[in-house]
C-alpha cells in the first residue's frame, strides 16, 4: 500500500485508502430510495444503474480491492473582475480530474505489471466513489452528503482503481465529525438538503444549472451570479473552511477560470461559447443551456441602464428558441425592462 501511495503523490494526491470490493449495499439502498421518492430530478450518473454503480465486481470481474485517492482542489479566492461576470464552482476552476486520472492510471499500470487486473475510474458513473472512499477510511459523510476528510474538509475530487489485487483494507470507516452542526443545511440557498445526507436534486443549484430544460421560476433569484456549480454548503462547513488544504502545486493564473463574462457568452457564436465552456459538462454539448444560465444571471446582476444589456435582452426576447425567450422575459422583468 505504501508503494502505491508513493506513486500518486507526485500528482498532488494527499489521501489514499483501500476498501474491499464488496457490494456497496448502503449506497445501493440510498440510490433506490432517492429514485423511488423522486429526489433525483432526472439526474442519471450513478442513479442510472444502481446495481452496476454499487458493485465493483461489475467493473472488474473478480475484483478484491478498491484503491481510493483524494486530490484537493481548493484555490485562493478569485475576486470578480467586474463587468457583469458569473461565478463558477470551485471544483471547475481547473481540470483537477486530469492529474487525478494520471495518478490512478499510474497505479493501475503498476498493478497490471504485478499480474493483476486493474481499471481506474474518476468522475465516472461506474462506481459510487464517495461510498468506496468512506469504506476505505478516507472520510465521513457530512450532512451535505459530501465526503469530509479528517483535518482537511471536503474540497477534494475522488477517484479509484478497482483491482483483483488483495490489498490491505481499512480497519473501519471514519467516525462522524459533524456532531450537532447544521450550517450546511441552514446555508443552502434553496433548502435542498432535506435532512442530513438527503439532497433534493431538483433544488440543488449545482444540478439545476446543469440539467436541460427551463429553470423553475422560484429558483431563479437564488441562482444569483452562479453560472456553473454551487459551493455554499461547503463554504459554510467549519472543517472545510478551517482545514481544507490548497492545491499542492503552483497553478498558472491564466489557467484558472473562476468567472465567466455574461454578456460575451450571450453575444458569442455557438462555437465561441463551446470553446469557452471547454472542459465543463454541458448537456448534449448544447450552448443554449449556457445561454439560459447567463440570462438568469443577467436578470440577477445586470445593470438596467446599460444599453448593451438592454440590447442583448431585447434580442433574446425575440429569439427563435422558446427556452431562451422565457428566461430573457424573466430577466427583463426583473430588471424593469419589460416595457422598454
Amino acid at each position: 500500500m505504501a508503494a502505491l501511495t508513493a506513486l500518486v503523490q507526485p500528482f498532488g494526491v494527499t489521501h489514499t485508502g483501500v476498501a474491499a470490493a464488496d457490494v456497496l449495499q448502503r449506497a445501493r439502498e440510498a440510490l433506490h430510495h432517492r429514485i423511488d421518492t423522486g429526489l433525483t430530478d432526472g439526474m442519471q450518473f450513478t442513479f442510472k444503474n444502481p446495481e452496476r454503480s454499487t458493485d465493483p465486481r461489475q467493473a472488474v470481474q473478480g475484483a478484491q480491492s478498491v484503491f481510493v485517492a483524494a486530490r484537493p482542489y481548493l484555490l485562493p479566492d478569485e475576486p470578480s473582475p467586474g463587468g457583469m461576470c458569473a461565478r463558477v464552482g470551485r471544483y471547475a476552476w481547473l481540470d483537477h480530474y486530469a492529474p487525478l486520472r494520471e495518478a490512478l492510471w499510474t497505479v493501475a499500470r503498476q498493478l497490471r505489471n504485478d499480474g493483476f487486473k486493474a481499471v481506474a475510474y474518476a468522475d465516472d458513473n461506474s462506481i459510487v466513489d464517495r461510498e468506496v472512499a468512506h469504506r476505505a477510511g478516507i472520510g465521513w459523510f457530512g450532512k451535505n452528503a459530501n465526503l469530509l476528510l479528517p483535518g482537511a474538509g471536503s474540497w477534494f475530487v475522488l477517484g479509484c482503481v478497482v483491482t483483483t489485487a488483495p490489498l490491505p483494507t481499512a480497519a473501519a470507516p471514519v467516525d462522524d465529525g459533524c456532531g450537532t452542526c447544521r450550517r450546511c443545511l441552514d446555508g443552502c440557498p434553496t433548502g435542498a438538503i432535506l435532512e442530513p445526507g438527503v439532497i433534493d436534486a431538483g433544488r440543488c443549484l449545482a444540478w439545476v444549472l446543469q440539467k436541460p430544460g427551463i429553470i423553475p421560476e422560484h429558483l431563479r433569484a437564488a441562482v444569483g451570479d452562479r453560472i456553473y456549480g454551487c459551493d455554499d454548503c461547503q463554504s459554510v462547513c467549519p472543517p472545510t473552511v478551517r482545514l481544507g488544504p490548497r492545491v499542492p502545486a503552483p497553478v498558472p493564473q491564466e489557467a484558472v477560470r473562476a468567472w465567466m463574462p455574461v454578456l460575451e457568452l450571450l453575444e458569442g457564436s455557438d462555437h465561441e461559447v463551446l470553446h469557452q465552456w471547454g472542459r465543463w459538462y454541458l448537456a448534449d454539448r448544447d450552448p443554449r443551456w449556457v445561454r439560459r444560465n447567463a440570462l438568469v444571471v443577467l436578470g440577477n446582476i445586470g445593470d438596467a441602464s446599460d444599453a448593451r444589456v438592454q440590447r442583448v435582452l431585447a434580442d433574446y426576447r425575440a429569439h427563435a428558441d422558446p427556452v431562451l425567450r422565457v428566461h430573457a422575459v424573466w430577466a427583463s422583468e426583473r430588471l424593469g425592462l419589460e416595457a422598454r
